[in-house]
């Protein structure tokens, strides 16, 4: 018989899934006894055959898996030993990926209990759900676009409906709505290779629990599903495409490119990449010295520490900028040999403002190829901001009342726009002000109360920044 790459995964969605359904439905009042098992094995057969149908190919190769598997899981013999055109006349594959559009009666049974009873069983049905996904795009030599953009968008929908009525501190860890955070100490702490990575879809679903950066989520999930399908197509010993790991990061500072970077590191060491995912920060500073002969060793030094790892250079235009006698031409000359030397052992990530960068990748033309692609990190909407604040206030225990609410608002819709705004940064400053200034007027309080210690005033929330971060600060 076919031996099918999907049926290890079928099995662990039902198996998993089933589990979670059967004990869902036994903490319902009115509990039926319906076969969970069947239920959840038609489920994973029109999920198989949605994902077949997200880019309209109907191969060989999908179909002969769907047979094999679903024949034996059916108990069907003529569907297991149903042939590919014999398939492909029936109605079980043609407009089946509108299925993906919408969450099922399944999921939100499942749902519904994490929601009453502090359960994750939506979780479980998220991951296994989206290892179907990915087994199924790995089946072909090469991974359709269609089939990469779907799975974004399903998991995108699978991860907001989790997130839908649900209190922040009953979500799942992954889930919690993240702002641009301050970069840790350099380099950041790396797993060795004999610890486990972390879990692929839970990294997935921390980028997309990021405020805003929705392009940027979506070119980071094509990215990182490419390598994870061809992760899966290694493992069985079929041919994969040559996939670089570097990345030119543009955009103006505080909008998310050293988050995503940290996230990206350990998605590439769970797709197997890199085999310890830490980020390794460096700039100008740490590349170029002040004397001949000293900038390549330094050069050397970062991506030592970057080894298994990704080194994020910031602001890495600046090693172009002090003329040709300047040592930033040596360190970019020693930047990209070292690039082709590691190339199976270090990601690096450049970021800056994007003209810029554009003039950096020009400087040398061994980095346009090292660098194909651009992922642009926009600056925040005024909500995208409000939201932030919120998110950092919700983690240290404060929150606004309406009128602070309606003073941050119009502060931040009156902050000066452009090059140098500081985004995520900008809002923190507020936020750090806020909490000396609520400081100061309540600690004339005898005795406050616990509302009077958490809640922010307008006048705490105070005026904006007389002017925006200034260009040369880090562009994270």
């Amino acid at each position: 018989m076919f031996d099918s790459p999907l049926t290890p995964k079928v099995r662990a969605f039902v198996d998993e899934v089933t589990d979670a359904l059967t004990t869902a439905i036994s903490s319902l009042p009115d509990a039926s006894s319906s076969d969970a098992r069947r239920d959840v094995i038609v489920e994973a057969a029109n999920l198989v055959a949605a994902c077949i149908d997200a880019d309209q190919r109907h191969t060989d190769a999908e179909l002969w898996a769907y047979a094999a598997t679903f024949g034996v899981l059916q108990d069907d013999l003529a569907l297991a030993g149903a042939q590919p055109r014999q398939l492909r006349d029936t109605n079980l594959f043609s407009g089946k990926a509108t299925w993906l559009h919408t969450t099922t009666p399944l999921f939100s049974i499942l749902l519904d209990c994490d929601r009453r009873t502090r359960s994750e069983f939506a979780m479980i049905y998220y991951r296994r759900a989206l290892d179907i996904f990915h087994i199924v795009a790995a089946i072909d030599e090469v991974a359709a676009a269609a089939e990469l953009d779907a799975i974004g968008r399903y998991r995108s929908m699978l991860l907001a409906a989790i997130r839908t009525d649900r209190p922040l501190e009953e979500l799942p860890d992954p889930l919690r709505p993240q702002q641009p955070g301050e970069a840790p100490a350099t380099p950041t702490a790396a797993l060795e290779p004999d610890e486990p990575a972390r879990d692929f879809e839970d990294l997935l679903a921390e980028l997309d629990s990021l405020i805003g950066l929705t392009e940027v989520k979506a070119e980071v999930r094509r990215v990182t599903d490419l390598l994870r399908v061809q992760q899966l197509r290694r493992e069985r010993d079929l041919p994969v495409i040559d996939t670089t790991l570097h990345l030119v990061f543009v955009g103006n500072p505080g909008t998310g490119k050293t988050t995503v970077a940290r996230l990206l590191a350990q998605i590439y060491r769970s797709v197997g990449a890199l085999e310890r995912g830490q980020l390794v920060e460096t700039d100008r500073s740490g590349m170029v010295a002040g004397f001949v002969g000293q900038t390549a060793p330094l050069v050397v030094q970062r991506f030592d520490e970057a080894d298994g790892g990704m080194l994020f250079i910031d602001e890495a235009y600046t090693l172009v900028r002090g003329g040709e006698n300047d040592f930033g031409r040596e360190a970019i000359d020693q930047l990209v040999k070292l690039i082709e030397d590691r190339r199976d052992r270090t990601a690096v990530v450049v970021a800056g403002y994007p003209a810029e960068m554009e003039a950096f990748i020009a400087a040398n033309p061994g980095l346009r190829s090292r660098f194909p692609k651009t992922i642009v990190f926009p600056d925040y909407e005024t909500d995208e901001l409000l939201a932030i604040f919120e998110s950092i206030c919700a983690k240290q225990r404060y929150r606004l009342d309406p009128e602070a609410a309606e003073r941050l608002r119009s502060i931040i819709e009156r902050a000066e726009r452009g090059r140098g705004f500081g985004n995520g940064r900008f809002v923190r400053n507020i936020f750090e002000d806020a909490v000396v200034r609520h400081a100061t007027r309540v600690a004339r309080i005898d005795s406050p109360t616990d509302d009077e210690l958490q809640i922010f005033e307008a006048d705490d929330v105070g005026d904006a920044p007389a002017h925006p971060v200034e260009a040369g600060d880090a562009t994270r």
